[in-house]
Parts: structure tokens; sequence; C-alpha cells
């Protein structure tokens, strides 16, 4: 099975061609806010149909690995994340552009990405079995659980003031609770507003924090004798930065592939959880956290290793169980179903060739997403050479065309300038906005599993769920390590103040 599928991809130029040109075409989609990989997958699912099996997933898996990877060319460059797995990119990799390290932070980002999709991918290949196996023990109080220990986050991404970081989580996982209720349905905070039954989207969310907070902080100094754009005209040595700083950044990136491939192994999670985790826990774990934020390579290194570390761990669910582990998955699993490969237990034994060549496939694309961001680094670089007042109407334009193609509803776009606004009033009130993601992301998943739990609670002890049990024992650590680490990143920043 494995010689049949390294022939059926290595062999076959036109499987070639087809990577290829999804990891372009996925890079594009990532690095446009608003088009992320879950839509590029959508729009070109149809276009794979009229293709064997392992030419049409081929295209599909390179058409989501370019698109995550492709994220980070706008979280660095405009301070946008381009999909929501890039989120944690902006905290370091936009200060690092600022002070005109834009060429290090995209190689940092690109080098690490290709890391992190490789080992994801050799995971996967080696022990999805043994994992997917774990992941089946998770019911209602594992993923509480999981829930609370992600929350527990929160405190190392509060920065100096922990109650306006608190204020920002809550706030986040109260604007999830808008729209109909998990397990029966019932419409909460809809005000009688039918558009607002389906809630809010985390794209629109996320575009409105952080493309429209850019532009209405622009427009507030338009006026002053400024000059708004940055240097581009880096000068880029190698892929930016030293093998010294490489040797550093592999423990960084291990840690960080691990969590990523944890995190996309949990069905329902994905990417934009495992950069978030993976960032606090790089902070948390520096012998500086207080330079996290201010652009340092470890923050981009585990941002970017762990999301596209997330691609493999959420295939293992997917192809051995036909449980898609995020939106992107899900579309895949489609992709499988047309093309006659049925997820399952017994996938291998009945397109075990087909997965070999899916695998083989996402090597080759993990290759060309590397090799092609790599020489279009300067070109990216260029962007930064736009003046703002011409670049960022267009970024407008195509995240509001981005959030309707999300839903196919322009009640979004008015969602997307009302989240802007917001933002930049959170920004000016000092309130950290990457709480507010976080409290977004994982609200549901806490309420609807405590909901679950509080129904079960009655006829089933906590002590007979040892994976519960684990997992807030370690949220009591993290909480109390967190709290050590801000305290210690005060009295640094008020030593330096003396």
């Amino acid at each position: 099975m494995i010689a049949e599928g390294f022939a059926s991809v290595m062999l076959d130029p036109f499987v070639i061609l087809l990577i290829a040109i999804g990891v372009v075409v996925g890079i594009i989609f990532g690095s446009i806010p608003g088009l992320t990989a879950t839509m590029a997958v959508v729009m070109f699912l149809p276009v794979t149909y009229t293709m064997t099996s392992t030419q049409g997933i081929s295209m599909l898996v390179a058409l989501y690995i370019g698109g995550i990877s492709g994220g980070l060319i706008s979280a660095i460059l405009l301070n946008i994340p381009g999909t929501p797995s890039s989120v944690a990119t902006c905290f370091d990799g936009r200060p690092m552009a600022e002070k005109g390290e834009a060429g290090k932070a995209l190689g940092t980002g690109v080098i690490f990405s290709f890391i992190g999709t490789v080992l994801g991918v050799l995971i996967l290949i080696v022990i999805s079995p043994v994992l997917a196996s774990v992941a089946l023990k998770f019911g209602p109080f594992e993923y509480c659980a999981l829930a609370i220990f992600s929350l527990s986050l929160v405190i190392t991404l509060t920065g100096k003031d922990m109650v306006k970081g608190l204020i920002s989580a809550v706030l986040g996982a109260l604007l999830a609770t808008v729209g109909l209720a998990p397990i029966d349905s019932k419409p909460r905070f809809t005000f009688g507003i039918v558009n607002l039954t389906a809630g809010f989207k985390l794209l629109v969310l996320l575009i409105g924090l952080f493309a429209i907070t850019e532009v209405v902080k622009y427009a507030e100094g338009v006026r002053k004798p400024e000059n708004f754009t940055i240097e581009g005209n880096v000068k880029i040595k190698g892929v930016g930065f030293s093998l010294k700083e490489f040797i550093r950044g592999i423990p960084n990136a291990i840690r960080s592939t691990l969590i990523g491939v944890g995190i996309g192994i949990l069905p329902g999670i994905g990417g934009g959880v495992s950069c978030m985790i993976s960032y606090t826990v790089a902070k948390n774990t520096s012998k500086h956290p207080e330079k996290f934020g201010t652009g340092i390579m470890d923050g981009v290194i585990a941002s970017e290793t762990a999301n596209n570390a997330t691609i493999g761990g959420a295939m293992i669910p997917l192809l051995s169980l036909g449980i898609p582990g995020d939106a992107v998955t899900a579309m895949l699993l489609g992709g499988l179903m047309v093309h006659n490969v049925s997820p399952g237990p017994l996938i291998f034994q009945k397109s075990g060739s087909v997965v070999y060549g899916v695998f083989f496939s996402m090597l080759i694309a993990a290759v060309f997403m590397c090799v092609f961001m790599l020489l279009g680094m300067r070109g990216f670089i260029r962007v930064l050479n736009i003046p703002k007042n011409y670049l960022l109407p267009i970024i407008v334009v195509l995240c509001c065309v981005g959030a309707i193609g999300d839903s196919n509803r322009l009640f979004d776009v008015w969602g997307v300038l009302i989240f802007g606004i917001m933002g930049y009033a959170l920004i000016k009130a000092k309130i950290p906005l990457s709480p507010m993601i976080l409290g977004f992301i994982l609200g549901p998943t806490f309420e609807s599993n405590v909901r679950k739990v509080s129904q079960l609670i009655s006829r089933d002890s906590v002590f007979s769920h040892p994976i519960f049990c684990v997992f807030i024992l370690v949220t009591a650590v993290v909480v109390v390590i967190s709290l050590r680490s801000n305290k210690r990143e005060r009295e640094a920043l008020s030593k330096e103040k003396q």
C-alpha cells in the first residue's frame, strides 16, 4: 500500500502539478483576510469531481496546507490574521515588522510552519491509531475539563491588568451565547432579529477586531504629519534568521508541535485554539515572558508551528474515525466521500493506497509551501511600502467579501463593522483583545459540555474519569504558574521604570 501510494503521487506529474496549484491558491486565500482555507476547499471541491481519488484529495489537502500557512503573511505585515489559526502570530509578528524585522518574522513563520506541518504529518502516519483510540474516550466530562484548562490560559493573556483581561474574556464568552442555545436550541439575545439566531461567526469577529480596528486606528491619526508606512526595503540574508536562532527555537517548536497535534486530534477545537495555547505555554515557560508581545521570534515560532501541526492532528480522527477535527476537515470529509473513500477504522483495508498517497501529498505540499513562500518573501515585504490610505480600503472590501462568502449573509458585514468599532473602543480602554477571542472560541465548548455534565453528575462520579481529573490538576498548576509569571512580569516592568 505504501509503494502504491508513493507511485500514485511521485510518479504522476499531473498530481504534482495539482499539489503545486493547490498550495499557491491556498496561500492566496490564507493571506487575504476573510478568505480562509475552508473557503478554498469548498470552492475547489467541485473542480475535483472528474479527477481520480488520489488526484482530487491531493489537491484538497494542498489547499488546506497552503491556506493555513498563508495566514501568517497578513498577520505579520498588516496585523490582520488571514485565518483564525494565525491570531497569535500577530502578537509578535507585527511588532517585529514595525522594528524593521519583517523579513526575519516571515522567514521564521515559513520555516517553522514547514517544520510543524512535516512533524504533524509524520505523527499522523506513525501513531494515528493510538491517538484516535484516546480521542474516543473523550466525553462531556473530558471536554468540559479541556475547556476549563484552555480558559485558564486567559490569565497569561491578560497582560499587566488582569481585571481588564478577564473582562475581555467574559465579553467574548457572552458574544458566543448569542443565537440558539446548545442542547435545547432556545433563542438567546436575539431581540427578535432573525439573523441573530445563527449567532456571530468567528471569522466575522476576527475581521472586525483586527482589520476594521486597524483602519479606524489609522483614520484617527490621518491628519497628523506622520509616516504610516514601514520601511519595506529590508535586506534578507538567507531565510531571515541565523542558525543559532534556529537551534534555540527547536525546543519551542517540538513543544508547539505536540500541542498542535494534541489539540488537532480533538474534534471541534481547531488551529485557533492550538496557536493560542501554544503561545501562552511558550510565554509561561520562557525566561523572559515580559518580552512576549514586543516582537520576538519565540512567539511566532510557537504560533506557526502549532497551527500547522494541527493539520496532521486534525486528519487523525478524520481518517481513522470519520470525525472531522475542524471546519476544513469537515469539507475534506465530503471530498473523501465524493471520491468513494470511506473514513473509519477500515479505511486502510479498503483504501490503503489512497490514504498513503494523501500522506505523501501532504509532505510534498509542505515542501512546495516552504519554497513558494520563501521565494515570494521579498515580494511580500514590499506590501509595507504601499501607503495605507491605498491599501486599507482594498482590505476592507476584501474583508467584507470574505464575511459575506463565509455564510452568504449581508448581515455579517454589519457585524464586521460593529466588532471593528467595539475593538477600537476596547483598545482605547486598554483592554486586550486576545482573551476575548479565546473566550469566544471556548465558550460554546464549555457551555454545551458543562450542561451535559450537570445531567450526568447525579449518576456518574468525576473520579471515574481519570482524564477529567488530570486536566483539572493541570489547570490548577497552570493557574499558579501563570500568576507567578504575571507577578514576575510586573516586577520586571517596575524595575525598568525605576
